[in-house]
Order: C-alpha cells, then sequence, then structure tokens
C-alpha cells in the first residue's frame, strides 16, 4: 500500500519562484548587496514587502513596493523599465531635513514656472551626513513639473486602476523631481489635495543590488 500511496499520492505543489522585483507579493523578503555604494539604510539589509502601492499617470502605471527591515526605516523601491532597466530606491524626509539639507528659496523655486529650478545641497552636520550624506548628490536640475497622477493603496498590476469618483479613482498629486547630472541621485516631490507634502531621496541603482530573493510561500 505504501508503493502504491507513493505512486497516486498527491505531489508536493511547486514552491513560486522568485528571481525579480516585479514577482514581489506582500510577505515576500529581498536581502540587499552589502556594497559600501550603498547607505548604510539598505548596506546588506534583509528587507520585507509590507504593501504594495500603484502610482497611476496618463500613460503608465509604476508599482511601489513599500518595504521595511529591523531599523523600521520604510523603504520605497519600484523597478524601472526604460531603454535599460534599473532599481528606484527612496526615503521620505520630513520638513525639518528639507530645512537643513537645502536652502528653502531655492527649493520653493521648484514650485515655480518655468519648473527649471536648480537645487544644490548644503554642507551637512556630521549627524545628518551619516543619515542622508549617500542619498545626496552636490546639485540636482529639475525635470519634472507639476505631473499630475494618482496614487493607489493597492496592487494594480496588469489591471486598470478604478476609473470612477467614488472614493476608488486614488489620491490626486502633483509630482516635481530633480535629477542630478549622472542621473544616479534624484529629489521627488508629491503635493497633494489640501496641500500635504511627501519628499523622497531617491537612488538610481542596478537591478544586481538585490542578491536574493524569499518568497513568503
Amino acid at each position: 500500500m505504501g508503493f502504491l500511496s507513493g505512486l497516486f499520492g498527491k505531489k508536493e505543489a511547486p514552491k513560486r519562484q522568485l528571481d525579480h522585483p516585479n514577482k514581489l507579493l506582500k510577505g515576500d523578503m529581498l536581502t540587499l548587496d552589502d556594497s559600501f555604494a550603498l547607505p548604510a539604510q539598505l548596506r546588506g539589509q534583509q528587507l520585507k514587502v509590507e504593501a504594495i502601492h500603484t502610482y497611476e499617470y496618463q500613460r503608465s502605471q509604476v508599482c511601489e513596493f513599500l518595504l521595511r527591515g529591523h531599523s523600521g526605516t520604510a523603504i520605497f523601491l519600484s523597478y524601472i523599465q526604460e531603454d535599460e532597466s534599473y532599481l528606484s530606491i527612496s526615503i521620505k524626509i520630513n520638513r525639518a531635513d528639507v530645512e537643513q539639507i537645502f536652502d528653502l528659496d531655492a527649493f520653493a523655486e521648484i514650485f515655480e514656472e518655468p519648473g527649471k529650478a536648480t537645487l544644490v545641497t548644503n554642507t551637512l552636520s556630521a549627524e545628518l551626513d551619516a543619515e542622508f550624506g549617500q542619498w545626496l548628490s552636490d546639485e540636482y536640475h529639475q525635470v519634472e513639473f507639476a505631473g499630475f497622477g494618482y496614487f493607489h493603496r493597492q496592487d494594480y498590476r496588469g489591471l486598470t486602476p478604478p476609473q470612477d469618483d467614488n472614493g476608488n479613482r486614488g489620491e490626486g498629486f502633483e509630482g516635481y523631481s530633480l535629477v542630478n547630472n549622472q542621473d544616479t541621485h534624484a529629489v521627488d516631490i508629491e503635493v497633494y489635495e489640501g496641500g500635504d507634502t511627501e519628499v523622497m531621496l531617491t537612488l538610481y541603482r542596478p537591478l544586481s543590488d538585490i542578491r536574493d530573493y524569499w518568497p513568503a510561500s
């Protein structure tokens, strides 16, 4: 009977193959490279997918993974496919940090037409440099002005987000972006209805920075 049950018994379902950020699901984990080219918040960290969001634009959608590790810092990861594919990795900074990192008069020009602001990073204190130094470039130039989009707290990969206005349309925002001359660092800003503003420091990194994937199931 044991032989027969071995022949006709149920086979275990194959484990889900996870080898690309596009395949990440909530609960999955990944490990980043331990290179000193990465900031301390990322270097060698094991991060868990806590939530999956969608940015909806007129002609495109971007999936964003909210990751957290042992430090509890929120890390925002997107896989971008253009002429070359790369990772966009961001952290949010608060108003007090913005005031110390940038000149506020120069920062205000980002929101003024024609949207061609230049932003220079201030000399940082030792504490700020340790926390944000590798997230920052010396200088940025503006590449986006008031680009409109919707932010959805849902995963809409392969789907069209709701197009009705009955509370499902997502959170409307205007986007502003600046990049450095090497296209390695960016400052991304989202201004929502009511004036709520999110400021992100962003790194553009190769896909190889993700060393291992750990599927939740």
